[in-house]
């Protein structure tokens, strides 16, 4: 437990360092975050550095390898995989500023690496025997087997891209992720008291917990500046490796089926801009005032710091229901 909150402390206090120097040098090579013209309360925004993912990534990640996460083998494999999310929310941040447009990647380049990854994790986790899912609301799981690989696949492609689409408001992404990373290390903490049987060795389990820390820690300080009014936002290199991160600590601890319960309001951003388009292409009208559901609510009036508080409380609810088989 020690650990885990010097993980946090040394995290935030980096993040913080990090984020000081990284945002004036973002600003000086005008690394602005292209607004789409047709978010209206958005303009003011225009301008605003991104690719702030950078510095709590590696915040986060600094930490974990100086407190000898390293010698975590799962851990480090989720490491792996979320700055591999890094590198193509990297590219894709990076041709938005390059050419000042709001589209960096192409959808299918994005989704062509996505895939690329999320296969080599699904590879992973059966290769390594970690093809049992347990059963949210129960002390039950299930073995996949080899439907493991495209399970896995499939969950971190929906992952990745729905905290994508959740990055769309100060602190949001950011916030539910924080409460999102800390329902983690509680779910595993009291599985691994009361699972008879535990699907990792109990030194992976406690990597897992200590990189969940180390991304609390540093999206915390991340927030200091991603608060309302923005000084940075974190960009597709953030959103996309923070979901992979998530993704990671979730089906490697056995907890694929806990990401919709937890995430909920992931999910909710991911259904609502499907259910928006279908519906338009269908109707040529409009379920939404606009997609993702974020932006509907901001359009009915809300504050961006009455929604990620919404956000976050409902996520933390569902987390609270999640752990509930366990005590």
């Amino acid at each position: 437990m020690k650990t885990l909150l010097l993980s946090i402390f040394f995290s935030l206090i980096l993040s913080l360092v990090f984020g000081a120097i990284t945002i004036p040098i973002l600003k000086k090579i005008r690394a602005g975050q292209p607004i789409l013209k047709y978010v209206e309360t958005h303009k003011e925004k225009s301008g605003t550095p991104t690719m702030g993912g950078l510095f709590f990534v590696c915040s986060a990640v600094i930490v974990f390898i100086v407190l000898g996460g390293i010698k975590n083998r799962i851990a480090s494999v989720s490491v792996i995989i979320g700055l591999a999310f890094l590198v193509v929310g990297f590219l894709d941040d990076f041709l938005k500023i390059k050419f000042r447009k709001n589209q960096g990647l192409k959808a299918y380049q994005k989704i062509s690496f996505q895939i690329a990854i999320a296969t080599i994790a699904g590879v992973f986790a059966f290769q390594n025997g970690m093809t049992v899912f347990i059963l949210p609301f129960s002390k039950q799981s299930v073995n996949l087997g080899y439907f493991t690989i495209p399970i896995v696949a499939i969950i971190f492609i929906a992952i990745t891209n729905s905290v994508n689409l959740t990055d769309g408001l100060d602190g949001l992404a950011a916030s539910v992720s924080v409460v999102y990373l800390l329902g983690v290390i509680a779910l595993v903490f009291l599985q691994t008291i009361t699972l008879k049987h535990l699907y990792l060795m109990p030194e992976e389990y406690m990597g897992i917990q200590l990189l969940c820390s180390c991304l609390v820690g540093a999206l915390l300080g991340f927030l200091v500046y991603n608060q309302t009014k923005a000084k940075v936002f974190m960009g597709d290199t953030g959103s996309l490796s923070l979901g992979g991160f998530i993704g990671a600590v979730s089906v490697f601890s056995a907890n694929s089926f806990f990401i919709p319960i937890i995430g909920i309001m992931f999910v909710f951003s991911s259904i609502s801009v499907i259910v928006q388009v279908l519906h338009y292409k269908r109707t040529r009208k409009r379920v939404l005032l606009m997609a993702p559901l974020h932006h509907h609510f901001q359009l009915k009036g809300k504050s961006e710091p009455q929604i990620t508080f919404c956000y976050s409380l409902i996520t933390f609810v569902m987390v609270l229901l999640s752990l509930y088989c366990y005590l």
